[in-house]
């Protein structure tokens, strides 16, 4: 059975793996205009608004992604008590998503991200967020949350956005426990201490992450990327180090062995949020039992389909199959 024939047979009996998302949530906010002058105040150009929008960004969009492909998601993190807060929790319940395992933290304000844009040029990007390590209490309470959900999950998925949820305790804390609930972890990793995500399944970083994180110059082939690899095994154990490559597709690396799968897009015109989508599929189909290889090839597919968009984008199982059939 060929692989676009395994996935319809996946539709037609209607599965819906669970997957459980811990991760740094956020909102992005959106704003468009238009500029036709500079400000006489400063050199920059006066934008003139027509319209703003919010969606969710961060591990909120790899949720939106799990979404769209059919997936049951739970969800834990932490948000400020804040209206952005308000608002991302409605999101989520609006879409189905179970949102109780999300700690409140006073402390703190909910992650926003604004951009403005003119037409499709992004002239500035504002950042609302506090990065610091969540206190001792909350840790607990996230826990909490995370032990009476793990068992309902098929798969555990961390979207890491160096946002401060993800500390080397608590990072551990929560694979320990996935890993004692015999529960596959699949982590979109951030920063440079990869030692935290010992234990994981995978581990997907872009080709500048592995870079920093394995402390080399440039990844410019496959040599380079098995090169720098080896530290990240050392340092993790992981069974596959997932690299997405941009242009160049990705890379699928074991210890015992590297497989170059080549991209799949014939348009570009925006990455924003494609290694979200690679995450979320990976996690989706491994969840139904397809290999780690075949949830690769079908990542590839669906990021090609994103990135035909301006923003975040998601796509579905259908529009994965069409662009399958039409390489």
């Amino acid at each position: 059975m060929n692989l676009i024939s395994k996935v319809r047979s996946i539709q037609a009996a209607q599965k819906r793996p669970s997957v459980l998302v811990i991760g740094d949530l956020m909102v992005d906010h959106y704003i468009w205009g238009s500029a036709t002058r500079l400000s006489p105040e400063a050199p920059v150009p006066v934008v003139n608004v027509k319209k703003e929008s919010t969606t969710l960004g961060g591990a909120g969009n790899v949720v939106q992604n799990l979404v769209a492909l059919g997936a049951q998601v739970s969800v834990a993190g932490v948000i400020g008590i804040d209206a952005s807060g308000r608002q991302l929790i409605e999101i989520m319940a609006g879409e189905g998503v179970k949102t109780d395992t999300i700690v409140e933290d006073g402390s703190r304000s909910t992650t926003i991200k604004t951009r403005i844009l003119v037409g499709s040029h992004q002239l500035v990007r504002v950042d609302r967020e506090v990065t610091e390590p969540i206190a001792a209490e909350l840790e607990e309470k996230l826990i909490a949350g995370i032990v009476a959900n793990i068992n309902s999950a098929d798969i555990v998925l961390l979207s890491d956005y160096n946002k401060g949820l993800f500390a080397p305790g608590l990072t551990q804390r929560i694979i320990n426990i996935a890993n004692e609930h015999q529960k596959k972890v699949v982590i979109d990793p951030k920063g440079l201490n990869y030692e935290k995500y010992k234990g994981a399944f995978i581990i997907k970083p872009n080709r500048k992450e592995l870079a920093e994180a394995a402390k080399t110059e440039k990844i410019s082939n496959l040599a380079d990327l098995e090169n720098a690899a080896k530290t990240i095994f050392l340092q993790t154990g992981t069974d596959y180090l997932i690299v997405t490559l941009s242009e160049e597709g990705m890379a699928i690396i074991t210890e015992q062995s590297s497989k170059l799968m080549p991209v799949k897009a014939t348009e570009v015109f925006d990455v924003t949020g494609a290694g979200d989508t690679v995450i979320a599929v990976i996690a989706y189909f491994t969840a139904l039992g397809l290999s780690v290889e075949e949830a690769c090839e079908l990542a590839n597919h669906a990021a090609a389909n994103v990135v035909k968009h301006v923003g975040s984008a998601t796509t579905t199982i259908d529009e994965i199959i069409k662009d399958m059939e039409g390489y």
